[in-house]
């Protein structure tokens, strides 16, 4: 892969000051590094007066229009966020701690962003609907922010699957960082471009035994593209790809920002001390995949995947994270006091001025006290699930068709949302999916409930299928995960013309879920399909 960088020890400025005059809708004019990054605020529970003691845990958040700052140069520019603010406020939980959310819609009931009416679930139904999906949970079907479970302004009018106007989490599961986000049917990538994401951070015992960085050294990264008009306003296309006369606003097959958002600021930059820092990445974008790498040269310390730690810690120089993927990570500054590092994306993507940069870190502040944090050597004790125990193996297709209007529809074993549902997998079994990518290009998959694994992937041919297109499936001849994918997982990167090949074991729950690509244009037209778990 050709990088956008070369490493240098002499990185330019990168209009790190003013300059004449400010177009938000022209990249080249926005100076970069000159907001500090923000670091989200916890949320508190509130009292519930309508609870038993037990339900302490208890939030009430609402999804509000507001006014935000995307830069100190820009305008300020109406988003939607929970509580009003972009990223929402960070929920922090233990482990097996139950946990109650009443996630309260009190939106205009205009959209912010052109809204298509010819996709599942937009045709005969109010514009502005929301739905809030706990990315990464294993919880129970009735709050996990099924696309039909939406709800408007006080819940006036409701969605086909909504059963409940308070959320509960339980959050059984290993500590990680999850995320937030609207879901709703056929306005998701609209919802979440608005501004409508947060995070979830689940704690455990283990992780507080590792003496991992922790406290003002550990900070979560959300990273969002988006473009402006020029009056600051956000902008996203209301046609499709191509485009097409009629209908619109039409939904886009793509659609990549110009400028590069950390949570919530432009390119911004962090002051950090000599010492070892911990950061939780998030890939928020609607269909951006980024290469990261440090403009010194320096590795990053994995130590986490997208639901938990890994076995043995990682150094990776890059990684690459599609839309909805985690990584954690350690990375020691205390060589470089006084340097300032450019986190870069080197994967190469549409021509933009910047979009080679993430944010800069400033060493520049200095050591509050000794650092006694570590990387250990081993963080989660490995056990993985047996290949030999799955039930089933299935196959799923990656396609695409056109629609009357000559649009292109991507579509998921050749159906529809509405079509009946077909992954019909019973509790407490283990099974293996065969991921067959038809196109050009990756698409990032997500399985809501289930925790799966990796278990690698091989270019395909003819051959590889019998005479009912079902994958023969030999595990010998997969290549392996990527070094930085071999923990639990929730998206997987299914790459052009390759089979990718995971395995997930279905306990707990039952009930309606779905799955889908996370590239959230594609998701809502029409790349979702219905996933009951059995009893």
């Amino acid at each position: 892969m050709e990088h956008s960088l070369q490493n240098s020890p002499q990185e330019p400025e990168y209009f790190s000051e003013p300059i004449a005059e400010v177009n938000p809708s022209n990249p080249e004019t926005i100076p970069k590094f000159v907001d500090p990054l923000p670091i989200p605020h916890i949320a508190k529970p509130v009292n519930n007066c309508c609870s038993s003691e037990e339900d302490e845990n208890y939030y009430h958040i609402y999804m509000k229009e507001a006014e935000h700052q995307f830069h100190k140069l820009f305008p300020k520019t109406t988003i939607w966020g929970y509580n009003g603010t972009y990223p929402g406020p960070t929920i922090e939980v233990a482990k097996d701690t139950r946990v109650k959310v009443k996630w309260e819609n009190d939106l205009p009931r205009k959209h912010l962003l052109p809204v298509d009416h010819t996709l599942h679930g937009t045709m005969d139904t109010p514009d502005v609907r929301t739905v809030v999906h706990l990315h990464g949970a294993n919880v129970a079907a009735d709050s996990d922010g099924h696309p039909e479970a939406w709800f408007t302004r006080d819940n006036n009018f409701v969605g086909q699957k909504y059963s409940r106007e308070v959320y509960e989490y339980t959050n059984h599961q290993t500590g990680a960082l999850l995320w937030y986000h609207d879901h709703a049917i056929g306005i998701t990538r609209l919802n979440v471009y608005a501004g409508l994401a947060g995070f979830y951070i689940i704690r455990d015992f283990l992780e507080r035994r590792l003496n991992l960085p922790k406290g003002p050294y550990e900070i979560p990264i959300m990273i969002q593209d988006k473009s402006f008009n020029k009056d600051g306003s956000l902008f996203y296309p209301d046609n499709a790809t191509p485009p097409v006369d009629n209908p619109v606003p039409s939904t886009p097959s793509f659609f990549f920002g110009n400028t590069i958002v950390v949570n919530g600021k432009l390119w911004p930059y962090l002051e950090v001390e000599p010492r070892k820092y911990r950061f939780r990445i998030l890939n928020a974008s609607n269909l951006r995949g980024y290469e990261l790498k440090l403009s010194n040269g320096e590795v990053f310390h994995q130590i986490g995947t997208d639901l938990g730690l890994l076995h043995h810690p990682v150094d990776i120089e890059s990684f690459i994270l599609e839309p909805a993927e985690r990584i954690d990570l350690i990375v020691d500054f205390s060589a470089y006091k006084g340097q300032e590092i450019i986190l870069q994306n080197i994967v190469q993507g549409p021509p933009s001025p910047g979009m080679e940069l993430i944010m800069k870190f400033k060493v520049k502040k200095e050591l509050e006290c000794p650092d006694t944090s570590t990387i250990p050597k081993e963080l989660m004790p490995l056990h993985k699930m047996d290949p030999g125990l799955a039930i089933r193996q299935r196959t799923m297709y990656l396609d695409e068709s056109t629609d009357h209007y000559g649009r292109v529809v991507h579509l998921l074993n050749n159906r529809m949302w509405d079509a009946p549902a077909t992954e019909k997998p019973k509790l407490d079994t283990i099974e293996i999916w065969n991921i067959v990518n038809n196109f050009n290009f990756p698409h990032p998959i997500h399985l809501h409930l289930v925790h799966f694994e990796i278990l690698g992937r091989k270019p395909f041919t003819a051959e590889d299928f019998d005479e009912n297109g079902n994958y023969k499936l030999d595990l010998e001849k997969l290549n392996p995960p990527l070094k930085y994918e071999s923990g639990p997982k929730d998206v997987v990167r299914t790459e052009p013309g390759q089979v990718t090949t995971i395995i997930m074991h279905f306990k707990e729950h039952t009930g309606d879920y779905v799955w889908h690509c996370h590239i959230l244009e594609h998701e809502d037209y029409d790349m979702m399909r219905p996933l009951i778990v059995e009893r």
